[in-house]
C-alpha cells in the first residue's frame, strides 16, 4: 500500500511539472511574453497617464510646534551620554 501511495504521488509530481513546463513553453505564452517585451515602454506610459491626480488638502493642517526647544534649555543637564560611559 504504501509502494502505491508514493508511485501515485511520484506520477502527480511528474503531471504537475509537464503542465507547467508545456504552459511556459507554449507558442502562446512566449508570443505574449515577448509582446510585453517589445512594448514595455508604452505599457507603463499607458498606465501612468491613467492613474488619478489627488488634490493636496493638507495645507496649514501640520503647526510647527516649537516649545520643545525651550524646554531643552531649562538648565538641567541631559545624562544620556554618562550612561554610556565606563567607570
Amino acid at each position: 500500500m504504501k509502494k502505491l501511495l508514493n508511485i501515485t504521488l511520484i506520477i502527480l509530481i511528474l503531471i504537475f511539472y509537464l503542465n507547467v513546463y508545456k504552459y511556459y513553453s507554449s507558442a502562446i505564452n512566449l508570443k505574449t511574453k515577448d509582446f510585453n517585451r517589445i512594448n514595455i515602454n508604452q505599457i507603463i506610459n499607458k498606465k501612468i497617464s491613467d492613474l488619478p491626480i489627488l488634490h493636496n488638502d493638507t495645507s496649514n493642517v501640520i503647526v510647527f510646534n516649537d516649545a520643545f526647544s525651550n524646554n531643552v534649555n531649562d538648565g538641567k543637564s541631559r545624562n544620556f551620554w554618562n550612561l554610556l560611559k565606563s567607570e
